[in-house]
C-alpha cells in the first residue's frame, strides 16, 4: 500500500511531465517561425523557412497579409480566440494538440500554429511505467520478505519464552532464555530470567530455612544438655512430691535441683514452641513470600528479652556476663523471630564451644544509619573467620549453620557480620550489623554504577563500624 500511494502520483507525475515537455518543444519552434517574422511576413519567404524546419508537417501560420502558410490543424474559431486575445492558446485536435501563438505583425495580428502529435505527448511515459511497476513489485517482495523474517524473530522469541515457561512450569528451575526480539519480548525474557533465578533462590532458602529452623532447636538441647550433666534425681519423698507437683520444702540442695528441673521443663517448653514455628514456617513459606509489607522488631528489645534467659543460664556456669545500649530503641528491618535467632545461634556458640566460667558481654548501638549487636567473649578466639562464616563449614564438628544464620539475617536486613578479637575481653567478637529502619534512604552515588555496586548488600565493600561505646 505504501509502495501504491507513492508510485501512482509518480506516475502521474511522469505523464504530466511528458506534455510539459512537448509543450516547450512547441514554443521552441514557434521561436523560431517569430525570429523569422521578424525579419520578413512575405508569404513565400515564411513558407520557405518552415520547410528548413524539422517539424515542417507541424507549424502553420495565420493571418499573414490574408493568407495562409503551411498545414493547419487547428479550427478557424481557435485561431480567431488566439488572435483576439492575443494568448497563447493550447486547444486539442485530431491526433494530437495544437499550439496556437499570436505574433503581431504591424498591421495586423498573425498566429503562429505548431501541431503536437500524440506520440510526442507519451514519448517515454510508457517506459516510466513499466520502471516504476517493476519497483513496486520489487519492494512488495522485500518488504514481505523483510516482514516475514522480523514476524519470524519475534515468533521464535515469543515461542522461546513460551517453551521455557512451560518447562518452568513443569519443574524445571535451570531452563533460561536468551532475551532477543522487539524490546517487549527482550525485556520479557529478562524478567523471565530474574523470575526463574528467583524461584531457585527460594527453593534453595526454603531448604535452607528448615535446615536453620532445626538448627535452632541446638540452644533448648544445648541447655539440656548442660543442666542434665548437673542434674542428680531428688529421691525419697521429695522426688514423690516433684513428681506430683506438690510443694516440699528441703535443703537449699534440693531447692536448687527443683529449680534446675523446673528450668529442664522451659526448656523443653522452648523446645516444643521452636517445633510448632517450624511448622508452622514450612506450611506457610508462600504466604510469607506474598506478604510485601517489611518487618520490624527492636533490637534493644530483643537482646534484653533473651538475655533474661541466657542470664539465668550463664549463672550455673558462673560465667559472668554484661549487657550494654538496651535502653535506647534500635529499630531494624527484621522480623523479631529472625533476630532472636540469630542472636541465640551467637549466643549458643558462646556456652558450646567456651569453657564454663568463660565471661561474654553483649552491646547494642546505634549510629551512622546502622544497628550494631556486638557479642564479645573471653575465650580462645575464632582462629579462621572467613571459614566460620561459610555454611557448612565448622572445625567443631558441629553442623556449621549457626553463624550462617546470623549471616543471612544482617543480609537480609541490608546488613553484614563482621567477626574480629574482642578488645576487652580478648576472645571472639562476633558484630551483627543491621540498617537502620528509621535512617534516611542513602542518596544514589555520583560515581554511578561502581558506586552503587560498593554498597550493595551482597558486596564486600562495607563502612566499618564503630566500636560500641562500653
Amino acid at each position: 500500500m505504501v509502495a501504491l500511494a507513492f508510485l501512482i502520483p509518480l506516475a502521474l507525475l511522469v505523464q504530466q511531465l511528458a506534455r510539459e515537455r512537448a509543450l516547450a518543444e512547441a514554443e521552441r519552434q514557434t521561436a523560431v517561425v517569430v525570429a523569422v517574422l521578424a525579419v520578413t511576413t512575405e508569404p513565400t519567404a515564411v513558407e520557405r523557412a518552415i520547410s528548413t524546419t524539422e517539424h515542417e508537417q507541424g507549424l502553420a501560420v495565420h493571418n499573414l497579409h490574408g493568407a495562409r502558410v503551411g498545414i493547419s490543424h487547428a479550427r478557424p474559431e481557435d485561431v480567431a480566440l488566439a488572435a483576439l486575445q492575443r494568448e497563447a492558446v493550447v486547444t486539442e485536435v485530431v491526433g494530437g494538440l495544437s499550439y496556437l501563438e499570436p505574433v503581431d505583425i504591424g498591421d495586423s495580428i498573425a498566429v503562429v500554429e505548431v501541431f503536437i502529435p500524440e506520440a510526442a505527448l507519451s514519448e517515454g511515459v510508457r517506459t516510466a511505467w513499466y520502471a516504476l511497476t517493476v519497483v513496486a513489485i520489487g519492494l512488495v517482495a522485500a518488504s514481505v520478505l523483510v516482514g516475514d523474517r522480523l514476524a519470524a524473530k519475534v515468533v521464535g522469541s515469543a515461542r522461546s519464552l513460551a517453551r521455557a515457561a512451560v518447562a518452568l512450569g513443569d519443574g524445571d528451575l535451570d531452563v533460561r532464555v536468551q532475551p532477543s526480539g522487539p524490546r517487549e519480548l527482550a525485556e520479557a525474557g529478562v524478567a523471565f530470567n530474574r523470575m526463574a533465578d528467583r524461584l531457585a533462590l527460594l527453593r534453595t532458602n526454603e531448604r535452607e530455612l528448615v535446615a536453620d529452623l532445626s538448627h535452632r532447636l541446638r540452644t533448648p538441647l544445648t541447655v539440656l544438655r548442660l543442666d542434665a550433666e548437673s542434674l542428680v534425681e531428688p529421691e525419697g519423698e521429695a522426688r514423690g512430691l516433684l513428681e506430683t507437683g506438690e510443694m516440699f520444702l528441703g535443703t537449699p540442695e534440693e531447692a536448687d535441683r527443683r529449680r534446675t528441673i523446673r528450668r529442664i521443663r522451659q526448656a523443653v517448653t522452648t523446645l516444643e514452641h521452636e517445633i510448632d514455628v517450624l511448622i508452622r514456617t514450612t506450611r506457610n513459606v508462600v504466604s510469607a513470600e506474598e506478604n510485601t509489607e517489611q518487618d520490624l522488631c527492636d533490637a534493644s528489645e530483643v537482646v534484653r528479652d533473651r538475655m533474661q534467659f541466657w542470664t539465668a543460664v550463664a549463672g550455673d556456669q558462673n560465667r559472668p556476663c554484661s549487657v550494654q545500649g538496651i535502653r535506647t530503641p534500635a529499630p531494624v528491618a527484621l522480623p523479631r523471630a529472625e533476630l532472636v535467632a540469630a542472636l541465640d545461634a551467637v549466643l549458643g556458640n558462646v556456652f558450646r564451644y567456651t569453657p564454663q566460667g568463660t565471661a561474654f558481654e553483649v552491646a547494642v548501638s546505634r549510629r551512622d544509619g546502622y544497628v550494631a549487636v556486638r557479642v564479645d567473649d573471653a575465650g580462645s578466639g575464632i582462629a579462621d573467620p572467613n571459614r566460620a562464616l561459610r555454611r557448612g563449614a565448622s572445625d567443631q564438628g558441629s553442623t556449621g549453620l549457626g553463624l550462617d544464620i546470623a549471616k543471612r539475617a544482617t543480609l537480609a536486613a541490608n546488613g553484614s557480620v563482621n567477626i574480629d578479637r574482642a578488645r576487652r575481653l580478648g576472645g571472639a567478637s562476633v558484630l551483627m550489623l543491621f540498617r537502620d529502619a528509621e535512617a534516611a534512604p542513602r542518596q544514589a552515588s555520583r560515581f554511578g554504577l561502581i558506586g552503587r555496586l560498593a554498597g550493595e548488600p551482597g558486596s564486600r565493600r562495607w563502612p566499618k563500624p564503630r566500636r560500641p561505646a562500653d
